[in-house]
């Protein structure tokens, strides 16, 4: 049996071995899945042509970490958050106000800014323009060609600048937060791969930023990457998932080898075989049931009496209270005090007519501890 379970595993590993070689040869790499807006994406819906354009023109960086760690002891920045995943918390987004009180400016292009920076919105009427090239206008009047996907317009307040809108109203605006400006417009698609250089994008994207002069530009990728759960698995290369699938497969068929029997069932004998002592486990049963305790008390020192006189010459016909002489000369390792005290308390238990189960226990093993001695010689 020992010899077939380490086949059994000799085989396991031998397959587990061949499914890794297959897997490795078989296994055709999938392009890689990049979330949108992302500044290091090549895919038609992330940034990267624009962020590349930018770092090679005013050396653009991206911002990893948490808003809390923004440095706010320079002026002239530009902070770019390009369709956030989520909104921030309200002591993050406290955080990057107190980024553009110090001096700084941060561009929002969202496509519905509800929730971020205290940004009023209001609905635009849809017509069968939408998603469709149409004419967006500056503060000179001057035209551009654009294609906006967003129901959103933006509700500008009193001392909120208007820099850019259509005949459905603001699509860009600018606010000033202590020193710095807040720069909000609803079309984040204007940035990604496959819109920027179409129509009049670039252009517009470019009169957005040139509206602060700012010195050095970041890209916030903290509010993309860093907390998505999309990208939890893109971590990690494609060999190490593929043994941690093997590794979770192997787990599962060593718990199950450990709880699987192997070989044939065997039944127990006494399913098949008569036992010649059937007849004494019934009587016993029959006395257990009835609490016949003293009567097998009796037959036990009965026969532990009949082995004294094959063994010891201790005369049956001796009663248990007579018999100390001959067995202090027999009984070795015993004293004759403790001898007589057994015997003496062995025949008053007898004399009763009824005794207790725990008497009973109490005596028999006793009388058991007689009997292999006297079995023993």
């Amino acid at each position: 049996m020992l010899k077939k379970a380490r086949q059994g595993w000799i085989w396991l590993a031998v397959l587990l071995v061949v499914f890794s070689i297959i897997s490795y040869f078989s296994f055709s790499p999938q392009p890689k899945l990049y979330p949108s807006f992302v500044s290091d994406s090549p895919s038609p819906t992330g940034l990267k042509g624009f962020y590349t354009y930018l770092s090679k023109e005013m050396k653009a960086k991206r911002w990893n970490h948490s808003p809390e760690f923004l440095p706010k002891d320079q002026e002239k920045q530009l902070l770019i958050i390009a369709e956030p995943f989520n909104v921030p918390e309200s002591k993050q987004m406290q955080q990057y106000i107190d980024f553009i009180k110090a001096g700084n400016t941060i561009f929002l292009l969202q496509s519905n800014p509800k929730g971020m920076f205290d940004v009023n919105i209001q609905p635009a009427e849809k017509d069968v323009s939408e998603n469709q090239m149409i004419k967006v206008y500056d503060r000179n009047k001057e035209a551009y060609r654009a294609k906006i996907n967003s129901f959103i317009r933006l509700e500008p307040k009193p001392n909120d600048t208007i820099l850019l809108h259509d005949t459905k109203g603001p699509v860009a605006l600018k606010q000033t937060i202590g020193k710095g400006q807040l720069m909000v417009t609803v079309a984040p698609e204007w940035l990604t791969n496959k819109n920027i250089l179409q129509h009049d994008h670039l252009p517009l994207v470019l009169h957005l930023l040139n509206e602060n002069g700012a010195k050095s530009i970041l890209f916030d990728e903290y509010l993309h990457g860093a907390e998505s759960a999309t990208s939890v698995w893109m971590v990690y290369p494609k060999w190490f998932i593929l043994l941690l699938l093997q590794g979770i497969i192997l787990t599962i068929l060593w718990l199950w080898l450990q709880g699987k029997r192997f070989g044939p069932i065997f039944l127990p004998r006494e399913a098949t075989v008569r036992f010649s002592d059937e007849g004494i486990r019934a009587l016993a049963a029959w006395y257990i049931r009835g609490r016949r305790y003293h009567d097998s008390l009796v037959i036990q020192a009965d026969f532990v009496k009949l082995l004294l006189q094959e063994r010891w010459q201790v005369p049956y016909s001796r009663e248990w209270k007579d018999a100390s002489g001959l067995l202090e000369r027999k009984w070795h390792g015993i004293k004759p005090a403790e001898i007589r005290s057994f015997l003496h308390g062995l025949t008053m238990v007898l004399e009763k007519e009824k005794i207790s189960k725990q008497e009973y226990l109490h005596w028999s093993g006793r009388l058991n501890r007689l009997q292999k001695e006297v079995e023993q010689g």
